[in-house]
């Protein structure tokens, strides 16, 4: 097994300005690490990251998460296993597929996106970060809450908040010290709301949390409140830093952008590709219930995993030409690519897959279609190079467009 010292180090400023050339040194020649400053093992081969993942053998769990996430959102569905994992994902996850998304939260989707952008179609520039993608998926789940977007920059310094604490690699007191104080904040926001939404039922999302009800079993205040804050976290974030990553990728790759917007069917092989690419999660971490194998040696029972999905995406025994963006590849199935039987790790697999991949998939197709409707000849800003930041998640932080102003 290595030590951290011989690849570079994933808190060092090498590594946060390029870490694909850290992931390919620890795929090929470390790809078991004692992190000692994390104090964790890191696992970098797809392999190893996806059977952390899938998790057949029930080694790699998510007891982890009682200190990564609980300070920051109170006990989450992502912490449970076996019947109470089931129950609880029985009673959210109805809303996020079929026709509760496609009937009832399209709809909120198509309008938050072109509100957005009706603010700059008429101007000739835009950056797609701050003018859109930090507030598309943000106002759609507060719209699908029926909470007030209003509120929107609250729930923007929240979810900045509670992502900084969970990539907080370096225990920086300040960043933890912010993101326990938002689970207090947003309590105090949420518990009235719901209380109050409890008996006065309506058709948003935040209702029917309030009425589900599977196998005699309901959801508490302190439940509802700690799905809502996780979907405001992991729903923003990672569709924001997924919406702009696809655009920066398609930006810099002009044959692929003409392919879009020639044919919008291939919109989901764009963000497939970006999925794997560029992924918004770098990483995500998993607890060992017993000693276990993996590539390069043996990590021990109640070990800390890092498993760098950055790392494992662009493993080449998995992928051909991994460090390329191509949305043509052959070897990513776009069919499969928003469930839990994806070829790319970013949603994680198993289990804990991400209950939000469709939403997130249909806020990705409707934002990229309607921005290449209002900007068909979208460009770079003279000069501008799109550039990832971020270690745990990551993505552009600024992303300037130029375009011929819509007229009328």
């Amino acid at each position: 097994m290595a030590t951290a010292h011989q690849v570079p180090d994933i808190l060092s400023a090498e590594f946060a300005e390029n870490p694909y050339p850290a992931y390919r040194v620890m795929r090929e020649s470390a790809p078991l690490i004692w992190h000692e400053a994390t104090k964790s093992y890191i696992i970098s081969r797809y392999e190893d990251v996806e059977r952390a993942f899938k998790d057949k053998e029930s080694v790699f769990t998510t007891d982890n998460y009682d200190w990564q996430i609980e300070p920051v959102h109170g006990k989450t569905i992502l912490q449970m296993s076996g019947r109470e994992h089931a129950v609880r994902r029985a009673l959210v996850a109805p809303a996020f597929r079929g026709s509760d998304l496609r009937d009832k939260f399209l709809p909120v989707i198509d309008r938050n996106s072109r509100e957005l952008i009706d603010a700059f179609r008429h101007t000739g520039s835009a950056d797609l970060v701050t003018d859109y993608a930090t507030r598309f998926p943000v106002n759609v789940i507060a719209d699908m809450l029926g909470l007030d977007k209003a509120d929107h920059a609250r729930f923007h310094g929240w979810y900045t908040a509670v992502i900084a604490f969970l990539g907080n690699l370096s225990g920086d007191a300040e960043v933890a010290a912010a993101g326990e104080r938002t689970r207090v904040e947003f309590a105090e926001y949420m518990l009235p709301i719901i209380q109050d939404r409890r008996d006065n039922l309506g058709d948003d999302l935040l209702s029917t949390l309030c009425a589900a009800e599977v196998d005699g079993v309901r959801m508490s205040d302190e439940d509802i409140k700690a799905f809502c804050s996780l979907l405001l976290a992991a729903g923003g974030e990672t569709t924001d830093k997924a919406i702009a990553s696809v655009f920066a990728n398609l930006l810099l790759h002009p044959d692929q952008l003409a392919a879009v917007q020639q044919d919008r069917a291939l919109i989901d092989r764009a963000f497939a590709e970006t999925l794997r690419f560029t992924p918004p999660v770098h990483m995500i971490m998993r607890q060992t219930a017993k000693e276990v194998e993996v590539s390069g040696g043996t990590i021990p029972e109640g070990a800390t995993v890092t498993c760098l999905i950055g790392a494992a995406n662009r493993d080449g025994s998995r992928y051909q030409e991994p460090d390329r963006f191509n949305i043509f590849r052959e070897d990513l199935t776009t069919t499969t690519a928003f469930s839990a039987a994806a070829d790319h790790l970013a949603f994680a697999l198993g289990r804990h897959f991400c209950v939000g991949a469709l939403l997130a998939k249909a806020e990705v197709e409707t934002g990229v279609n309607q921005l290449l409707d209002a900007m068909p000849d979208i460009r770079l800003a003279d000069g501008f190079d799109p550039v990832e930041q971020g270690v745990f998640t990551r993505g552009p932080q600024t992303l300037p467009v130029r375009f011929t102003p819509a007229k009328g």
